[in-house]
C-alpha cells in the first residue's frame, strides 16, 4: 500500500479551498423521512410498464424521445414529447434518490440533516468542482506545498526502507510513518519542528549507511517532500498526517 503525507489544510484560513470544503452542499440519507422538501427525487416507471402503456407506439416513443431501447427504467425528465408525457404521467412514481440538498433548508433543519448523515456521505462545494477547477485553485494556493500540485504528496510504499533507517537513528516520526498512517494520527506544529530535525539528521547520516549513495538517490525526493510539508505546517499553523 502506498503512503502519502498531507497537511490539515482547513486549519488555515489562507487555504483557498477552505470555504468550499467546509460548505456542505448535499448529504446522502438512507431514509429522507422528515426532509422530503429538500430531497432529490426522480419520477420514473419501469420500461416494461411504459411499453404496456404505449402499446403499438413503443418504437416511435423510443425514437421521439431518444431513449435507449435497453433501458430498464424510464425517467419522466427524459420524455420530451408532451403527448407521451401525458400518456405516462398516471403511471409514473416519485422515488427519492437519498440525496438531500442543504442550500434551501433553514439553518436549524440544515443542522439536523447533517447530523443524520455519515461523514462519508457528505458532498461539499469543493467536491462539486471539476478536477481542472481544483487544480487551478491549488496552483494559486500558498499551502500547496507539493510544487503547486496540492497539499498531499507521496511518501512511498509501506515497504520503504526509510522508516527502518529512521528507527536505527532514533527518529520517531519517520520511523513510525506506517503505524501513524494506520492509526490516522495527526501531528502538531511542535511535531513539524521535530520532523525538520529528523530530515536534517537523515540527510547527514544516511550517506554513512551501506549503499548510502543509492539510498540518498532513492529517498532524496521523499526527504524533500517531508521537509516541504513540515515548513508549510509551521508557516500556516496547520497539523499534518500520513495516510
Amino acid at each position: 500500500m502506498g503512503i502519502s503525507i498531507a497537511i490539515c489544510e482547513t486549519d488555515s484560513n489562507e487555504a483557498l479551498c477552505k470555504a468550499g470544503k467546509t460548505d456542505i452542499k448535499k448529504v446522502f440519507l438512507r431514509d429522507v423521512k422528515g426532509f422530503e422538501d429538500y430531497a432529490e427525487s426522480d419520477v420514473t416507471m419501469s420500461a416494461k410498464e411504459a411499453k404496456e402503456v404505449m402499446g403499438a407506439e413503443w418504437e416511435g416513443f423510443l425514437k421521439r424521445n431518444r431513449i435507449d431501447p435497453e433501458a430498464e427504467v424510464v425517467y419522466m425528465d427524459k420524455v420530451k414529447n408532451d403527448v407521451d408525457r401525458a400518456h405516462l404521467a398516471p403511471k409514473m412514481k416519485k422515488t427519492y434518490t437519498g440525496w438531500v440538498l442543504l442550500d434551501k433548508a433553514p439553518a436549524d433543519t440544515r443542522k439536523r440533516i447533517v447530523e443524520a448523515s455519515s461523514a462519508d456521505d457528505r458532498l461539499t462545494g469543493w467536491d462539486m468542482l471539476s478536477f481542472d477547477e481544483m487544480g487551478e485553485t491549488c496552483k494559486k494556493c500558498g499551502l500547496s506545498w507539493d510544487k503547486g500540485r496540492g497539499c498531499i504528496g507521496d511518501f512511498g510504499p509501506e515497504s520503504s526502507l526509510l522508516p527502518q533507517i529512521a528507527k536505527k537513528l532514533d527518529l520517531p516520526i519517520v520511523a513510525n510513518v506506517v503505524e501513524s498512517a494506520r492509526t490516522k494520527k495527526t501531528f502538531s506544529g511542535d511535531d513539524a519542528k521535530e520532523l525538520l530535525r529528523e530530515v536534517q539528521v537523515l540527510r547527514q547520516r544516511m550517506p554513512d549507511e551501506p549503499k548510502g549513495k543509492l539510498l540518498m538517490s532513492r529517498y532524496g525526493g521523499v526527504l524533500e517532500r517531508l521537509e516541504g510539508v513540515a515548513n508549510i505546517a509551521l508557516k500556516y499553523k496547520t497539523r499534518f498526517y500520513f495516510v
